[in-house]
């Protein structure tokens, strides 16, 4: 539920003097939250960068309050993106086009592209449009971590190093923004969203689906990402009571996210049910990750997500969260008999 949409005049005026200070601030979008700067202080730019212990090659996308001040990031915008942007802005799509030649390289990751979107969130618009400028935000938490969807999501991240974190409630999409790369002759989608391919098709044909070796790098795309610190593994719905089940009798604490309630209550299990209606569950998602996180276990059970494209997003992030545990299974924690 949401708790509030709109800040009081006092906390934007906090919000919009310490970015033009050159610090961070974090706010709430649509998506999840973001830690954002000043997108031509490059001080302000590289102290993200150190909040997150993020990569400076890996870009970061800027916030507009409008889409007709696109021409101040973009060298040049195509005919499909003026169409995706009267669409799809503000809301959850980001799209990627020709930098700008005041576009400075932290934004971009040293490329000759910059990521640009208009959020929805009525907080976010506030910010943006009292702030007058474009502001980077990347989302607020550890790189690779499990992204924030409410305030205390970013206190627990970051505690008094972000000193104004405009609270917002709950995130409604809970999932980051879509992304499509508008750089090139054909539009093409890089990142999953809430904005669907069968959607974005209906706006531009010709989109594909997939990078190349020239697609430029967008946020999100790495192997292993948004991933809790407990070891998480994907597990078919038919499996994931009997293998709660057998670890639980081997001593072990198992935390699950399931689309349903368990079969029987089991000592050492705690299970969240997310449910099976898409937008609930990917809107809860990273919260219901966190909290299982925090649950002393040893390892994170999630059910198998249902196919089809209305759960790429989410199938997308859950993939990436288990490519973590994937790679550290290769080592000790299999031999170790953390999954028989």
């Amino acid at each position: 539920m949401v708790k509030s949409v709109r800040a009081t005049p006092a906390e934007i005026n906090a919000a919009v003097q310490a970015l033009r200070n050159g610090d961070v601030v974090a706010f709430p979008t649509e998506t999840v939250y973001g830690l954002g700067a000043n997108a031509q202080h490059a001080a302000a730019l590289q102290r993200v960068f150190e909040l997150k212990q993020r990569p400076r090659t890996h870009p970061l996308i800027v916030h507009l309050d409008q889409a007709r001040f696109l021409h101040r990031w973009a060298r040049t915008v195509s005919a499909a993106a003026e169409q995706l942007a009267a669409q799809f802005w503000p809301g959850p799509l980001t799209m990627v086009l020709p930098r700008a030649s005041n576009v400075l390289d932290l934004v971009t990751g040293g490329q000759d592209t910059v990521a640009v979107r208009v959020p929805s969130h009525p907080m976010a618009l506030q910010l943006l449009t009292a702030f007058g400028g474009g502001i980077a935000a990347p989302s607020a938490n550890r790189y690779g971590h499990v992204s924030p969807t409410r305030a205390d999501h970013v206190r627990d991240e970051f505690g008094s190093a972000v000193s104004v974190i405009l609270d917002g409630g709950e995130c409604k999409v809970g999932l980051e923004s879509t992304i499509v790369d508008c750089s090139g002759e054909v539009p093409r989608l890089l990142r999953p969203g809430a904005v669907t391919l069968s959607a974005l098709r209906r706006v531009v044909p010709d989109i594909v689906v997939g990078a190349t070796a020239e697609t430029p790098r967008v946020p999100g795309s790495n192997l292993t990402h948004y991933a809790p610190a407990t070891p998480l593994s994907l597990i078919p719905g038919a499996e994931i009571d009997r293998l709660a089940a057998s670890l639980s009798d081997q001593g072990q604490r198992i935390a699950v996210l399931g689309m349903r309630p368990p079969l029987r209550t089991l000592r050492l299990v705690t299970w969240i049910n997310g449910g099976t209606r898409q937008e609930t569950y990917a809107r809860d998602l990273y919260a219901n990750l966190r909290t299982l996180d925090k649950a002393g276990c040893v390892r994170i059970l999630v059910q198998e997500v249902p196919g089809g494209e209305l759960w790429d997003a989410v199938r997308d992030r859950l993939e990436r969260a288990a490519a973590v545990a994937t790679d550290e299974d290769a080592g000790d924690s299999m031999a170790a008999g953390v999954l028989p």
